[in-house]
């Protein structure tokens, strides 16, 4: 499975705009949580690099490594998503002729489609833990780089919306109950705080210019 760290932009962008059904929007939702967290890293680098900003040094440092961990995390989670989605396109190529053709198939459509769908909450859950460090950031950090900031809440508040956009269209393909009645309660809850952070942050970058 591709590797979308190792692709130049173009390659990556072509890649997205084919007709192939991987890479997707879950992995495009993820690439948009890396850029985010990505940005949060810069911002948190350009106040720690600078004495000026020594003061909040101790705040900053672990919302730095809290961005690195993220970034890692979601730029592994685009490759989980393309790998989890082609699990699904895989199982429904499976035979359906006799009765235990159909069983098989039925049982591995189900399980492909539970993964399909926990990845892509997972995304969800990794861009809006990192949301939530972005006020201290905006209120703490380089205030150079605070537009960055902003940029960042942005792509994570996406990439979480985009996430949990896979997350809805996959539950119909599980079958437990229980879950699907727990992933759209988290599904509420994640899109109700991201855009709480997102509308935050942005209120609070504005309010410095």
């Amino acid at each position: 499975m591709t590797d979308f760290t190792r692709l130049s932009l173009e390659d990556f962008l072509t890649s997205l705009a084919s007709e192939a059904p991987t890479p997707g929007g879950g992995t495009a939702a993820a690439i948009a949580g890396a850029m985010g967290a990505a940005l949060v890293e810069m911002v948190a680098g350009l106040t720690l690099s600078k004495e000026k900003y020594a003061s909040a040094h101790e705040a900053v440092r672990p919302i730095a490594e809290a961005a690195r961990t993220a970034r890692r995390e979601l730029a592994d989670l685009a490759r989980e998503d393309s790998e989890a989605y082609d699990g699904v396109v895989a199982a429904r190529r499976l035979p359906k002729e006799s009765a235990e053709e159909k069983a098989e198939r039925s049982r591995r459509l189900a399980e492909a489609n539970r993964r399909a769908t926990e990845v892509p909450m997972r995304t969800a859950r990794a861009a809006v833990r990192l949301l939530t460090v972005l006020p201290e950031l905006v209120e703490r950090g380089n205030p150079n780089a605070v537009s960055d900031a902003g940029s960042a809440a942005l792509l994570l508040e996406a990439a979480s919306e985009g996430a949990l956009l896979n997350v809805g269209i996959n539950l119909s393909g599980i079958g437990d109950a229980r879950l699907v009645g727990d992933m759209q309660r988290e599904t509420a809850d994640l899109q109700t705080e991201a855009q709480r952070l997102r509308d935050q942050v942005v209120a609070a970058v504005r309010s410095k210019f």
